[in-house]
């Protein structure tokens, strides 16, 4: 999807997920799923002004969740439960709702940590003790391992010492969240991906 597609989509899922977050607009869905009715009946059912009622009504015709007819002298609303259901499929899905995040800069967290933990060398000051931190330490030191090599530890430690001192930590950490293996005697790591 382009910024366009994805904007569009975006703004078409607000517009679905506001009109369904009021009470007043639920309770006016509830009660078109049973029979169509007039503004002026909702607006008695419901104990709110005509202008009110009319004005949710305004927002989920806008959605195509409701129609008016003209019958007499009153504007009948009824459901258009397809456009409902339509929606809920197209919104309500996981898959919908994780592609909202398309122009997010999902890796902004792991940049922030290491800017605010390295020194200009591009060495870290301290080993961060926040297990969210942390990850983002990993991951930034785990592309100095090539998939596939087997590491002995002396070449692990000397590929670690060029981040920090306390190679130790980072070697049982890097193994720990299993960005790295290991063999049992600890003679070998490497990184499978």
């Amino acid at each position: 999807m382009d910024d366009q597609q994805v904007e569009l989509m975006q703004s078409e899922m607000l517009g679905f997920f506001k009109a369904l977050a009021d009470a007043n607009r639920l309770k006016i869905i509830g009660l078109l799923v049973e029979q169509s009715l007039s503004g002026e009946q909702l607006a008695a059912m419901l104990n709110l002004r005509p202008s009110t009622v009319s004005h949710h009504l305004a927002l989920l015709s806008e959605l195509g969740l409701v129609r008016a007819r003209a019958e007499s002298y009153y504007n009948i609303y009824e459901l258009v439960t397809d456009r409902l259901d339509e929606l809920g499929k197209k919104f309500l899905s996981l898959g919908a709702i994780s592609g909202s995040t398309a122009n997010v800069d999902l890796e902004a967290y792991d940049r922030k940590v290491i800017r605010d933990y390295t020194n200009a060398d591009g060495r870290f000051k301290t080993i961060p003790g926040q297990r969210k931190k942390l990850e983002a330490v990993l991951r930034y030191i785990l592309p100095a391992f090539e998939p596939g090599v087997r590491y002995t530890e002396k070449q692990v430690n000397e590929i670690l010492s060029r981040y920090h001192e306390d190679t130790a930590t980072l070697r049982r950490e890097l193994v720990g969240y299993r960005l790295l293996e290991r063999t049992g005697s600890g003679e070998e790591y490497w990184r499978d991906e």
